[in-house]
């Protein structure tokens, strides 16, 4: 695996001039293994869909603006939706697969859709509608995400997930507290142990104490997990190099600095223009050429995605057959054919029987087995809910002073037709059902 990921290393890096000094065509951002990783990235990816377990995921977090899909854009070789005024609002999780064929295949998949793309410029285009459908018209967010599948020649075999950027004023008729749903969201993602953050730094801000830098630190103390871009380095070259050599914030997986492309050029124009930048800047030429340019950022991702993921595969499958086991058992509990009443009678008193074992279990012992030890003991829910059932009674019935005065008023005008302080029977029905009713 280290030959491999070496033998990457020097195929991404390749040069952009020969000895005549003369510019060539770029590599294309690929790893020399790439056929070896991408089964195993498609079975994980596969895993994902289900949503059974945590897996390896590279997660790509930042604020707004601060160039997080122009960098995806430049690894996938594709526009995404990007400017002043436009935002993520869902998860895009962006599988990217190298392809033989030189024609693209792009599809778009969201809430159980399939939406083939016929056009690499109608990719803008689709997200923003999917989006609208899943978020609204609004700036809102949504947690519900879409998949961008790019199968294209040249492109490492990766699978991301870019988040919406961070923001904490509300901007138009984003809901007030759009700051507090963004952090939840980004923290739900980038808390497990399995993910990997690629945090999107542009070059202009303070690294310490920019937000998306705090919020990796919150759940990667030790940042062995964290990985960050760099962008807009070509705008601001001043102290870029001691930001990224002095290391302040402790990021374990490094800085690799990128430059975006620019306006209309090209995706191999705007290679060869970073590589321009970082070799002839008289500030940005001083960086380890091991840490700039989007085939490094390529390299290195794809380095730590297999790593990562090689590291993870026993615990799945682990977590996969401690999964597949638990079903099955539950499974075999189930009557296997009814087919009759009186099959479904049996298998019915089976269930209330169950049922009864259980609740006898939690009131009587206190106890309750869960299959997933994330689950909370049942006694604190189960008190919990009864403390609400006992809010909502004392909402609906309120007693004051006249408690039974009512049934006293009943009494007195029934005295002498029945025995003395005996309710009719039909009188006593009466005033139960509308107690029972007002319960």
């Amino acid at each position: 695996m280290a030959d491999s990921i070496n033998a990457a290393v020097q195929v991404n890096n390749g040069t952009t001039s020969n000895n005549g000094g003369e510019m060539i065509h770029p590599p294309p951002i690929i790893s020399s293994y790439n056929d070896k990783i991408r089964p195993i990235l498609d079975a994980v990816d596969s895993l994902r869909r289900l949503k059974v377990i945590a897996l390896p995921t590279i997660v790509v977090v930042g604020d707004q603006s601060s160039g997080k899909s122009s960098v995806l854009g430049s690894l996938a070789g594709i526009s995404l939706p990007r400017g002043q005024n436009i935002y993520t609002r869902v998860p895009l999780i962006m599988r990217l697969q190298n392809h033989s064929d030189p024609l693209p295949e792009l599809l778009l998949e969201y809430q159980k859709k399939s939406v083939k793309i016929m056009e690499e410029n109608q990719i803008s285009n689709a997200i923003d509608k999917a989006t609208v459908e899943i978020a609204g018209n609004n700036k809102g967010i949504s947690n519900v995400p879409l998949t961008l599948v790019v199968k294209k020649k040249g492109v490492p075999n990766l699978t991301m997930i870019d988040l919406p950027g961070i923001t904490r004023v509300a901007i138009g008729d984003q809901p007030e507290n759009i700051y507090e749903q963004i952090t939840d969201m980004i923290m739900e993602h980038i808390k497990p142990e399995e993910s990997i953050i690629l945090t999107v730094l542009a070059a202009s801000v303070d690294f310490a104490t920019c937000e998306s830098t705090c919020m990796s630190r919150r759940v990667d103390i030790n940042g062995q997990r964290t990985l960050v871009v760099v962008t807009k380095s070509d705008l601001s070259p001043d102290g870029s190099l001691e930001k990224v050599t002095s290391n302040d914030v402790n990021i374990g997986l490094g800085y690799i600095c990128v430059r975006n492309r620019i306006k209309d050029e090209t995706y191999e124009e705007a290679r060869i223009q970073e590589e321009k930048l970082f070799e002839t800047h008289p500030l940005l030429s001083n960086i380890d050429k091991s840490m700039v340019g989007v085939p490094v950022l390529a390299s290195r991702l794809v380095e730590i995605q297999s790593m990562i993921i090689s590291k993870c595969l026993p615990d799945i499958a682990k977590k996969i057959n401690e999964k597949l086991n638990a079903s099955v058992l539950e499974l075999n509990k189930l009557p296997r054919v009814l087919s009759g009443i009186a099959d479904a009678m049996t298998a019915f008193m089976q269930i209330v029987g169950s049922l009864k074992e259980t609740f006898q279990t939690i009131m009587i012992h206190g106890e309750f087995e869960y299959l997933d030890d994330k689950e909370m003991n049942c006694n604190a829910p189960l008190v919990e809910m009864l403390d609400e059932f006992s809010k909502e009674l004392h909402k609906s019935i309120i007693f004051r002073g006249n408690f039974l005065v009512e049934e006293i008023q009943v009494l007195k005008e029934a005295n002498g037709m029945r025995l003395p302080s005996f309710l009719t029977h039909s009188v006593f029905m009466c005033l139960l059902k509308r107690k029972l009713n007002n319960i």
